[in-house]
């Protein structure tokens, strides 16, 4: 249960977060943190990733609530015991709702974090998009430890 809270942590930060950007900012407006490298931008996504599959909304709300459905069923069911694993999920799950909140309240989903890496500039996300990429990161880690558990249990019994 401790484990939702996570979740429910990414959830409120990520809210608050695009909250204060969609109180204070105009779409379009910028403030430079970090000069040629990192800046606070108002912008509206209505696709996913990289602005792809604009304007689906049905299909992103089948999407993710069949993904928190898996996630519920595998932090319940699979993850138990399993600290990194149930911690990669918690991620993905408030990442993923977090986004859900927008697209179902905005019809878009609010963008920020403004990143320019060797003069390329990123596409701009949010704390949603962070703990999604966070959680599926976490959850490689989980899978080639596990892998390495494996293999070093199947040399042992040889």
């Amino acid at each position: 249960m401790a484990f939702y809270l996570v979740a429910l942590f990414i959830i409120a930060l990520d809210q608050f977060t695009k909250w204060l950007i969609v109180r204070n900012m105009i779409p379009g407006e910028s403030i430079p943190i970090i000069h040629n490298f990192f800046y606070i931008t108002s912008h509206r996504n209505r696709g996913a990733a990289w602005g792809i599959l604009q304007d689906q909304m049905w299909l992103f709300y089948i999407i993710t609530v069949v993904v928190v459905i898996a996630i519920i069923y595998y932090l319940e069911k699979h993850a138990k015991g399993k600290f990194l694993f149930q911690l990669s999920l918690c991620f993905i799950l408030g990442g993923a709702i977090g986004n859900f909140i927008d697209r179902l309240f905005r019809k878009e989903v609010v963008d920020f974090i403004d990143t320019y890496i060797f003069s390329y500039d990123f596409p701009i996300f949010n704390v949603a998009d962070s703990a999604l990429t966070i959680g599926v990161g976490l959850m490689f880690i989980q899978l080639i430890l596990e892998s390495k558990e494996d293999k070093e249990k199947a040399n042992e019994a040889n």
